[in-house]
């Protein structure tokens, strides 16, 4: 794995410096209704500001916004990121993703971000699969450096591609079995259970392409329809009545998974286990993040939807490493290089 130089060892005193921090969060209402990564991003912000940096900038994009929208204006992320910080000093840009050489990592755009700063330092993990102007771009411009979550981020989900301790089980759900295929082949072999559930199972029972057995639900929690008051009631897997959906892990199944957890030594989890949601189709989702929660294994948790589960359940400090990276936790563990990643130069 690329492991690239940390802000820690960046000479800042005096400097101007560009962050991309990750504040791609939820707004409600005009305001910020989950600020975890907003939180996560402060530890390298202070950090220069005790090292005397002159000037902090910081960039990010937030949603997905088709040109300039208002919706998706950074100004109510800002004004939290100030409040967390106790001042304004840190000066935040409107969101990348209104010009649309970000996402082309067109070389002007790039060159707007980096303006007259010093240096550049790469803080946003949730964004560095993706060769954009903010990741990539600029980091070509500028000397690069890892901020401190960046650097925390390789560190602990590389733990799970090294000489893991076994018993090692991995959790998957959520709705595709393409957005995770790649680190179930990548990392499955070495697991000594691979547990599967939400709309996935049903993809692998149908049909599983790893080359390797996973454990699948027993039971379901099958509903008449895809509506959050549909009809409900416990279905073992293969005896659906027709037309009716699985939208959680029945009992049984929540029972042994959670067996299949307590064991383990090194955890992997990744999807909720159903439409987690609805309150009545959680129940599977919630067994599984408390037995994550409880195991005295090393643990690591990715995707929004996980995260989400154990922030709501006030899990989130109880498992090992919650990961603020998607799309970035899930390729680094395909294995791929990550663009944001290795644009910066290598630790000496």
């Amino acid at each position: 794995m690329h492991r690239p130089r940390s802000v820690r060892d960046a000479d800042v005193a005096g400097k101007r410096v560009l962050v991309r921090s990750d504040l791609n969060v939820p707004l409600e209402d005009g305001r910020v209704a989950d600020d975890t990564r907003i939180r996560a991003s402060l530890a390298t912000l202070q950090l220069l500001r005790e090292r005397e940096a002159a000037r902090i900038t910081v960039c990010s994009h937030l949603g997905r916004p088709k040109g300039e929208d208002p919706a998706f204006s950074m100004t109510p992320v800002a004004e939290r990121l100030h409040e967390l910080l106790g001042e304004d000093s840190v000066a935040v840009l409107e969101n990348t993703r209104f010009d649309p050489g970000e996402t082309r990592n067109e070389p002007a755009f790039a060159r707007e971000l980096a303006g007259d700063n010093d240096l550049f330092v790469q803080d946003a993990f949730g964004s560095v699969h993706r060769a954009h102007a903010s990741t990539v771009g600029v980091a070509e411009l500028l000397p690069a450096y890892a901020g401190l979550l960046l650097e925390r981020e390789l560190a602990e989900l590389g733990k799970l591609l090294a000489d893991v301790e076994h018993p090692f089980v991995l959790i998957s759900g959520g709705a595709k079995v393409d957005d995770k295929l790649g680190v179930l082949q990548n990392l499955g072999g070495e697991a000594d259970a691979v547990l599967i559930g939400g709309k996935m199972a049903e993809q692998l029972r149908d049909e599983n392409p790893l080359p390797f057995d996973v454990v699948l639900p027993t039971d379901v929690v099958a509903a008449s329809e895809f509506a959050e008051e549909a009809e409900a009631k416990v279905a073992p897997y293969d005896e659906l009545p027709d037309g009716w959906l699985g939208l959680d892990i029945g009992p049984e199944t929540r029972i042994l998974f959670a067996e299949r957890v307590a064991d383990a030594r090194t955890i992997f989890w990744n999807g909720p286990m159903g439409v987690f949601e609805w309150p009545r189709f959680a129940e599977g989702t919630k067994a599984v993040a408390e037995a994550v929660a409880r195991s005295n294994g090393y643990s690591v948790v990715g995707g929004a939807d996980s995260a989400r589960a154990l922030t709501e359940l006030g899990l989130a400090d109880e498992v090992s490493w919650l990961s603020t990276g998607g799309g970035a936790a899930l390729e680094l563990l395909e294995g791929k290089d990550l663009p944001g990643v290795s644009v910066i130069p290598v630790a000496a």
